[in-house]
């Protein structure tokens, strides 16, 4: 009612006094403050005396004030439907500033360009209630004279994907200092991209990524980034939000302001260059030598139908490229896809390396031709592929193709473990371990490039301790675990993948996310976020205590309590069968294991109470378990309490929950391994197969362990598939199966964090039949370096740590202290 009222009061106002200027000779700012008036203003087309205003405050402060830049659209376009956007700014300088910071964002995505060259993506992905920027400097970029600054911004609509937000099309941009000349405002210009259409994508299974392209070139306008550009078509942006960041002070609370800022934490994603590497089917061309690893022009003749398949060799994520010349009503379809299919139906992959005889499927990119010279192509969002396929249909004019290619996009993580040995497949399996977690790894971790982008917080886990095993790198493991934290919803359980704007419950995974809490205590360094995590999750541990019994265990949760891809009449979607008394083991125990964690966070920060509190309901779930679930006849834990059905995931949790001794686990742990009626665990879950396997005394093993990896390896596969079948998987690229590129480090080399914060280390190698190894991983102080060489029962060990690290090292059950330095043992 009093919004509909003072919306009033400002319409008569405006009518009274039309034009800017006899607005702002009446409007009394101390009687109404801008921050309050900006919004009608703004929808009344008087963004110059909004601008105006902001301009007059002089100083003020970013992270709480309104900006001085305002959200921009282009007029008349659609604020929520598909639409590609192009706004520019030229800027002259008489001189190259030391620095040109500016603070930019866009609504859905956007790519910002200085002189042609791209200098930021994003923004990088959140909430809608969090809505993030970039902060840029420009300098290395610009030039004396004319500077043309211009960014693509684009949103998909109804079909954009699940990981993206979107509250209303538009750009920002805000400078600091001298680089405030291009704050957004009616002073830039704009134009829509009609050039550009969406195309709906049919793959195999579950697809939550944003539609294709179909780019008519004859629309595209082409001279946007030319210093030379055509404005006859261009119009003046039109203002229509204030820019108001997270923790703003604005009197009306941040009504009428769209987007909620905040920073984002993240460095700009990884960009280079890269080329196809081989052409595996030719439909007829003549193709030049050193086609397609080098740009060489290559013709398709007028009235030809011809597909080209190109191989990267190993998959990738890209922005791919084409340029070309004429080809006027020629069709060219571009396919990405990981890999062929065996069969028409799509379900069946084979040798990933073989083509002949084979099928293509994946996300296709269309282009119309206009017949111009030089045309160019590059995909807005990056594409995931190891194959490309053209499909090249021309008409009464051939077509020139001057180059294909990609710019390779990710997180930039740098490899900084290695193992120095002589057995090549363990090199082979870190290399192809690596390649999976860091496509894998871009704005969030994702589940997978191709397919979903989806940060899953079970998946994560294993992710973020791939991060800091092989890279030491922290950022994006921060990331995931605040994420998680938003996710929470009035109940106080995390979505299962987050962030997303379609909400999902995976009921484990929000017990996974305790689990990795728990992991960056000891391996990472920001304790303070450690404990800024904790109260939000006891609040899932409270919303998992309402489906507890007077026993504590868990009946009918609700949600989907998915914990591994297992085929079989015993699992069901992911899904062990509950008891008739609707309890599952894999809960129990996965509760148990939230339990047991969280008591040891609680008391680092000493919350001993709250310890005691979680310990105690441990004690009282590890009881009920091992009454309901134990078998004494099969000497393994059951699934439920019928005691009917067995797997590796139940008896896996139950070493790592510690049930039992040291003998009774080291039993179950042979039978792990030796009985072939236990469901099985996918690669996924292998990581908590491994755990329990080397806490049960079978670390020398591990070697044995490696069967799946080394199946992928033997069919192609350049990444880690979904699956333990990697000839129906869907996905050939899930980082929840890269666990070797941990455990080749934390159970063969032996090394592992004895506390808080890394800050002390235990180191039990776990060599087998291997007579000498070494390897280095990177430490919050340093990095750690170890060299093995055995000879008979003998063991030589040069352990290297960073200075005032401390901690002990174990072989044959002796136990000796290590110092920062180098030891000789």
């Amino acid at each position: 009612m009093k919004k509909n009222l003072f919306s009033a009061v400002i319409a008569a106002f405006l009518m009274a006094f039309p034009g800017e200027s006899a607005f702002a000779q009446h409007w009394n700012p101390a009687e109404y403050p801008l921050e309050l008036i900006a919004p009608y203003l703004l929808q009344a087309g008087q963004g110059a005396a909004v601008t105006a205003q902001l301009k007059a405050r002089g100083s003020y402060d970013r992270n709480v004030d309104c900006w001085n830049a305002l959200w921009i659209k282009v007029p008349g376009a659609s604020d929520h439907g598909y639409g590609v956007y192009k706004f520019r700014k030229d800027v002259e300088l008489v001189s190259v500033p030391k620095e040109f910071k500016v603070h930019v964002t866009g609504d859905t995505r956007y790519k910002l360009f200085v002189n042609g060259n791209l200098v930021s993506l994003g923004p990088s992905r959140s909430y809608k209630f969090l809505w993030r920027y970039e902060t840029v400097d420009l300098a290395p970029y610009l030039k004396t004279g004319k500077n043309v600054i211009a960014a693509l911004v684009w949103n998909e609509g109804e079909g954009k994907a699940i990981a993206n937000s979107t509250i209303r099309s538009g750009f920002l941009l805000m400078g600091e200092g001298d680089a405030q000349v291009l704050d957004t405002d009616s002073s830039w210009k704009c134009i829509q991209e009609k050039s550009v259409a969406p195309l709906p994508v049919s793959v195999t299974g579950f697809y939550a990524l944003g539609p294709a392209e179909k780019v008519d070139m004859a629309l595209a306008v082409t001279d946007w980034l030319s210093p030379d550009v055509d404005y006859a078509n261009w119009a003046d942006a039109q203002p229509f939000s204030l820019a108001l960041p997270e923790q703003t002070n604005s009197q009306n609370g941040g009504y009428g302001s769209t987007h909620l800022l905040t920073p984002s934490p993240l460095p700009q994603l990884e960009r280079k260059e890269t080329r196809l590497q081989a052409v595996r089917k030719n439909g007829g061309l003549k193709l030049p030598t050193g086609f397609p690893q080098t740009a060489t022009d290559v013709t398709v003749p007028a009235h030809q139908s011809i597909d080209l398949l190109l191989d990267n060799k190993v998959l990738t994520n890209a922005f791919f490229h084409m340029s070309f010349s004429k080809g006027q009503a020629a069709k060219v379809g571009i396919t990405y896809a990981e890999t062929l299919f065996s069969d028409e139906q799509f379900s069946k992959k084979g040798n990933r390396d073989e083509v002949e005889g084979k099928f293509l499927s994946g996300k296709t990119d269309e282009l119309i031709p206009s017949g111009a010279d030089k045309q160019e192509f590059t995909s807005m969002d990056w594409r995931t592929y190891r194959y490309v396929n053209l499909h090249i249909e021309t008409g009464d004019e051939p077509l020139v193709i001057h180059d294909l290619g990609g710019t390779f996009v990710g997180y930039p993580f740098q490899m900084n473990a290695s193992l120095a040995t002589d057995n090549q497949e363990l090199k082979d399996i870190l290399e192809i371990g690596w390649r999976t977690a860091r496509l894998c790894a871009l704005e969030t971790y994702v589940d997978c490039p191709y397919y979903e982008q989806l940060q899953y917080l079970g998946d994560t886990r294993i992710q973020a301790l791939i991060s800091l095993y092989d890279s030491g790198d922290d950022r994006l493991v921060k990331n995931y675990l605040r994420q998680s934290d938003l996710s929470r919803n009035s109940q106080g359980i995390t979505m299962g993948r987050a962030p997303s704007d379609e909400p999902q419950y995976i009921t484990p995974y929000a017990l996974c996310y305790i689990y990795a809490i728990h992991d960056y205590m000891r391996y990472g360094t920001d304790m303070e976020l450690v404990q800024d995590l904790l109260p939000g999750a006891e609040q899932i541990l409270h919303y998992f205590q309402h489906y507890q019994q007077a026993d504590g265990r868990l009946r009918h949760l609700p949600g989907w309590n998915f914990s591994d891809w297992v085929s079989g009449p015993t699992w069901q979607q992911g899904m062990a069968l509950r008891g008739a008394d609707g309890s599952s083991s894999l809960m129990d125990f996965q509760l148990l294991y939230g339990y047991q964690k969280m008591s040891e966070l609680e008391s680092m920060f000493g919350h001993e109470e709250m310890s005691q509190k979680y310990a105690q309901r441990a004690e009282q779930l590890k009881t009920a378990i091992q009454q309901s679930y134990w078998s004494a006849e099969r000497g393994l834990y059951a699934d439920r309490s019928e005691k009917d059905n067995f797997s590796q995931h139940a008896n896996s949790w139950a070493i790592l929950c510690g049930m039992g001794d040291e003998t009774l686990r080291k039993e179950i742990g042979r039978k792990l391994t030796e009985d072939k009626t236990l469901a099985p665990c996918s690669l996924y879950y292998s990581f908590y197969l491994m755990q329990a396997l080397t806490e049960a005394g079978y670390g020398d093993n591990l070697l044995d362990w490696l069967g799946p990896w080394r199946e992928d390896m033997a069919l192609g596969l350049t990444t880690w598939a979904e699956d333990l079948n990697p000839e129906t998987s869907r996905s050939d690229c899930h980082a929840w199966g890269a666990t070797p590129n941990i455990e080749f480090f934390r159970t063969l080399l032996g090394i592992d964090s004895a506390s808080p914060a890394f800050a002390t280390v235990r180191i039990e190698p776990h060599l087998g039949t291997i007579r000498q190894i070494g390897g280095t991983m990177p430490h919050p102080q340093g990095q750690i370096t170890v060299d093995y060489k055995v000879s008979g029962k003998k063991l030589k060990a040069t352990i290297e740590l960073p200075a005032g690290v401390t901690g002990s090292f174990i072989w044959n059950g002796k136990v000796t202290p290590l110092h920062g330095g180098k030891n000789e043992i």
